[in-house]
């Protein structure tokens, strides 16, 4: 979705520009830029999350168009400012999703406001508020120098004189090697970092990163979050994605190669991937950009609250069953319909939501097309939040049994192979979780089949035991 539109709140006299995507009515996604950067800084983002939120891409003061604090700029006042947006905009928690000083800037609002964040997605997020060598030894002195008028005139110069020396100073800092970022995607990007006027702003930020140091406060942080972070990043470095890996054990930390500061550019499809499945978003990467219905995302919700109550919903959180909802089709079948043949090779694994599933098998014969209607004998009733087709989809094997709709037809949730990979491949705890309540349902509905097998055994000795 490219039709973004943009305007101006007005937050206790402060003004701040933005650019927003997605219905109005929705939950909104709250997206923060970081240092020397503006709204285009989140806009790989911006088209995704309009598929189910109302998507804002805010410039922080002093960046972008927005005009900068009079009286000077700490993490915490941003925060501030922040919270007072959201109560003004919004009737209900947001999501947050922050870039670097974004991030920082998410993380103590959530800390600060934690009734206002539902969950947060971080991009390579400042913790320490301590950048790289390279990144202080290259910038330091030049913020020391914005922070004063004259030293900013000097400063404004000789970039005008050295810009192509900075920007090649600078790439390699920012971005990895082998990064996929495009020419008009960094030309856009510099285009922030060099916009005159901001230069006390970017000395003062460059300072209040310092003086936030977030580090010893990650495990009381309540809101869950997704933190994103390339593995060539040279500007936020990844000890401080070591202090999330220490501190905040609920944080799904996610390390991507080839990509530096910037993952979402490097890595796009990869980013949004991820991004897609930590906030259920339905749609395969092909389409992230395609507006979803308000239909279909009651449709998931909806079948989010059916899974928890399913052999696939243990374990489950509701953010959890609403990705599983995400991925899985809805199909009806009337009365006597089949739904699947024996021998049949299928991928697909089918979860009971109304109705019951009737299990056929003809025993005598292997060969479905020569089945004997004498011979098939009716082996079970599958009942709603009962699975079947696991072993086939699992192991793409043959079928081994008719699978037919049962009195009055039956609703069923499809949830193919290809799509549990890609739940696997993107979120590994909720993949391991619904493979390990795949696993448990089947283990016992064999349980539950050898137990009926004994009993039939002991009532066929006691026949035979004389009396």
């Amino acid at each position: 979705m490219d039709a973004f539109s943009e305007g101006t709140f007005n937050v206790n006299g402060q003004e701040i520009h933005y650019v927003e995507a997605g219905q109005r009515g929705r939950q909104i996604a709250l997206m923060i830029h970081g240092w020397s950067s503006s709204w285009y800084a989140m806009s790989p983002l911006l088209g995704l999350l309009a598929q189910r939120f109302h998507a804002i891409a805010i410039d922080l003061p002093g960046y972008g168009q927005s005009p900068r604090f009079e009286d000077g700029v700490t993490i915490p006042k941003y925060a501030e400012l922040l919270a007072d947006l959201i109560e003004q905009i919004s009737d209900r928690p947001v999501v947050l999703i922050g870039h670097s000083m974004g991030g920082m800037t998410s993380i103590t609002l959530a800390q600060k406001h934690p009734v206002l964040v539902e969950r947060m997605v971080l991009l390579s997020p400042t913790i320490s508020g301590k950048l790289s060598t390279t990144i202080n030894i290259l910038i330091s002195p030049i913020t020391a120098l914005e922070r004063f008028g004259l030293g900013s005139l000097i400063v404004s110069a000789v970039e005008n004189l050295f810009v192509g020396l900075t920007d090649r100073l600078m790439k390699p800092v920012s971005f990895a090697e082998r990064s996929q970022l495009t020419e008009a995607h960094y030309e856009r990007l510099r285009q922030d970092a060099r916009r005159p006027g901001q230069g006390r702003v970017r000395a003062e930020c460059f300072s209040a990163m310092l003086a936030n140091d977030l580090s010893g406060s990650l495990t009381a942080v309540q809101p869950p979050a997704l933190v994103i972070w390339g593995a060539e990043d040279n500007t936020v470095p990844l000890r401080d994605a070591g202090v999330v890996a220490d501190e905040w054990s609920s944080a799904d930390l996610r390390i991507l190669p080839r990509a530096g500061h910037w993952p979402h550019f490097e890595m796009e499809d990869q980013t949004r991937r991820l991004v897609a499945a930590y906030l259920g978003l339905p749609l395969t990467s092909s389409d992230l950009n395609t507006p979803v219905g308000d239909e279909e995302l009651d449709q998931i919700s909806q079948i989010a609250q059916f899974i928890a109550h399913s052999d696939l919903g243990d374990n489950l959180n509701e953010a959890q069953r609403i990705r599983l909802a995400a991925q899985m089709q809805q199909r009806v079948y009337e009365e006597g319909e089949i739904i699947a043949q024996a021998k049949e090779i299928s991928q697909e694994l089918f979860l009971i939501q109304e109705g019951f599933v009737e299990v056929w098998k003809d025993p005598d014969n292997v060969d479905p097309s020569q089945q004997n209607d004498d011979n098939v004998q009716h082996v079970a009733n599958l009942r709603e939040g009962q699975i079947t087709g696991e072993l086939a989809m699992l192991d793409e094997g043959e079928r081994s049994a008719d699978l037919v709709a049962g009195r009055g037809g039956v609703k069923l949730l499809v949830l193919s192979r290809e799509r549990l990979m890609t739940i696997n491949e993107d979120d590994a705890v909720l993949g391991s979780r619904v493979l390990w309540n795949i696993s448990r349902a089947l283990s016992r509905r064999v349980r539950f089949v050898l137990w009926q097998l004994n009993r039939a055994e002991e009532r066929k000795k006691a026949e035979l035991t004389p009396q």
